[in-house]
């Protein structure tokens, strides 16, 4: 076993421990602004052995790495909020090694570094002492072919991936529970990896379902997962997550995807709808067929009914010549309808009718035609509160409601984030031929820290514009950032400047609006904004839209009606205002 380095200038760890707070009185433990709890290693160790007992170890183990890696992200959050801009990239990775120390975890010590954040070079070997993942293990005296600090590993490529803002592998070569005296540890970068997939595998691997013989089934699935990476290289979506609230999503699409019923995505704007719709519909046994999608928001509402069904020749003034619609095309395959929710009421019947009978009529016709399509439709809107509203029929809402699944916003799944700028600066960085060696710490810091009201759409749209931004083999710094760093701040003076009206019903804020002195100096507020920020017409109407949809929670009737226009001059003009 290689020795450790006699000395390791590790930051004074002070600085961690103050934000350890303890408060009985409430019940409370934090460490920052996580919430901890002290829980018995024996009860973990319990909770490890029926996920092993009911999953098998390769589900099992799955499980673990990833609330490992999730758990890394955190305090990856805390350590970068502690990193002095300037400071030593060692200084701020040391902070992961005294984070498990903190937390009762193990002993970390250096046996050599390799890094340099400017190349993206991060290579690092180390020994684990007192794994607390190992103690059964020495206390039963009974020893594995494999290594078992899950959980740990897991953290680390969590932790090291969120600080290098690219994705870090961390491998464990030697294990106490094989029988060393300590755990043997490397971490380098995905792409070094000559296997990334041994530990990929389980940063991606869905659970399993609780089957008798799970040997076999686990034996199977291990082979399904090492090929999971060319499959994915083939198909169309881009499906990127590793936390286990995206793991779930994915779950719920592996159940639903071979049984062709109808789904429901639901999710704020921006959280990848389509790109699970369609990763749905590979998934399904259609996925040879086609895939249709049709944006319900973006189709007149006169001309709905024709992209949907179709039309024959003399339907209606100008109709030369028949064409098929949205659900011919999709024969045999899947109709993705994104904003459904704005469907118009006649179309809404329409609809119901093909999920109920399978059958439909074109435009002009008086023959059903039969319609083998599977169904997926998705919106941000609260669908059931437009049924009440009156815009969203009941019978339609339960036939579209069989299987809903509830997609999370990044805010809630922060430790995808590490992730997911790997995989748009990879693929920007292609886009424009640009060599970038991921990310400077206090740009790491500044997307970690911000609450991505535009989610998954927004994160790529910040960081292409950074791969622009940037200069050849440098990373990314928060100068190629700051763009979305400035926006945030000037929505947030622009909703103090600029008076948008509340949730309130019309009656209650109409008086406001009659009082000379509610009334605000629109002239002085707009000359102001020119004169300190350079604001343009058309930056003016982005950030009030987007003000707009943020104060409404992405529900686009809302938000047109507190920018007092219709739904249909909202998605107009968020067409015309997104970046190209």
């Amino acid at each position: 076993m290689p020795k450790a380095l006699s000395r390791m200038d590790f930051p004074d760890i002070a600085l961690l421990k103050d934000k350890l707070h303890f408060n009985p009185e409430r019940a409370q433990i934090y460490l920052g602004k996580q919430r901890m709890i002290m829980m018995h290693l024996a009860a973990l160790n319990d909770l490890r052995g029926e996920l092993i007992a009911s999953l098998g170890s390769y589900s099992a183990r799955a499980i673990l790495t990833r609330i490992g890696f999730s758990s890394g992200t955190r305090d990856a959050e805390t350590a970068l909020q502690l990193h002095a801009p300037g400071a030593a990239i060692f200084d701020l990775l040391a902070r992961g090694p005294q984070l498990h120390a903190l937390q009762g975890v193990a002993l970390s010590k250096l046996i050599s570094a390799d890094l340099d954040v400017t190349q993206g070079r991060c290579r690092l070997e180390f020994l684990w002492e007192h794994s607390f993942e190992d103690e059964d293990h020495r206390l039963s005296h009974s020893f594995s072919s494999t290594p078992a600090c899950w959980l740990q590993t897991g953290y680390a490529s969590g932790f090291l991936s969120a600080c290098m803002g690219k994705l870090i592998l961390v491998r464990e070569i030697g294990c106490r529970a094989m029988g060393h005296d300590v755990c043997h540890v490397i971490a380098q970068p995905a792409s070094e990896w000559a296997d990334p997939e041994t530990e990929l595998q389980f940063l991606n691997a869905p659970v399993m379902d609780h089957v008798p013989d799970f040997k076999a089934k686990e034996r199977r699935e291990k082979r399904r997962v090492a090929a999971l990476p060319h499959e994915q290289s083939k198909g169309k979506s881009e499906i990127v997550g590793m936390s286990p609230a995206f793991q779930a999503v994915v779950q719920k699409i592996n159940r639903v995807a071979p049984t062709g019923a109808t789904a429901l995505l639901l999710g704020e704007s921006g959280v990848g709808k389509s790109a699970l719709a369609r990763l749905l519909h590979e998934r399904s046994h259609r996925a040879a067929q086609q895939f249709v999608a049709i944006n319900c928001a973006a189709i007149p509402e006169s001309l709905m009914e024709a992209e949907l069904f179709g039309v024959e020749r003399g339907a209606f003034t100008g109709a030369e010549a028949a064409r098929a619609g949205r659900f011919e095309l999709a024969e045999n395959g899947t109709l993705f309808l994104d904003e459904i929710a704005t469907l118009p009421l006649t179309a809404q019947g329409k609809l119901l009718r093909v999920l109920e009978t399978g059958e439909f009529e074109r435009l002009g016709s008086g023959t059903a035609r039969h319609a083998d399509v599977r169904i997926i439709a998705a919106t941000n809107e609260d669908l059931w509160g437009a049924v009440r509203a009156g815009h969203f029929r009941e019978d339609l809402f339960f036939r579209l409601y069989v299987f809903p699944i509830q997609i999370p916003p990044l805010r809630q799944r922060k430790e995808d984030i590490p992730v997911l700028i790997a995989h748009f600066v990879e693929r920007y960085s292609k886009a424009y031929d640009r060599q970038v060696h991921g990310l400077a710490p206090e740009a790491m810091a500044t997307l970690l820290s911000y609450p991505w009201p535009g989610n998954i759409r927004e994160l790529s749209n910040v960081l292409e514009r950074a791969i622009i931004l940037s200069d050849n083999d440098r990373p990314l710094d928060l100068s190629h950032v700051i763009t979305m760093k400035e926006l945030s701040r000037e929505r947030t003076q622009t909703d103090h400047i600029v008076s948008i009206p509340s949730e309130k019903s019309t009656a209650e804020a109409a008086p406001a609006l009659h009082r000379d002195e509610a009334e605000p100096d629109h002239s002085a507020i707009v000359s102001e904004l020119m004169r300190r920020h350079g604001v343009t017409l058309a930056q003016m109407e982005r950030t009030m839209v987007s003000a707009a949809v943020d104060q409404a929670g992405g529900n686009a009737s809302r938000a047109a009606a507190i920018l007092g226009i219709t739904r249909g001059q909202l998605a107009y003009r968020r067409k015309q205002l997104a970046p190209s």
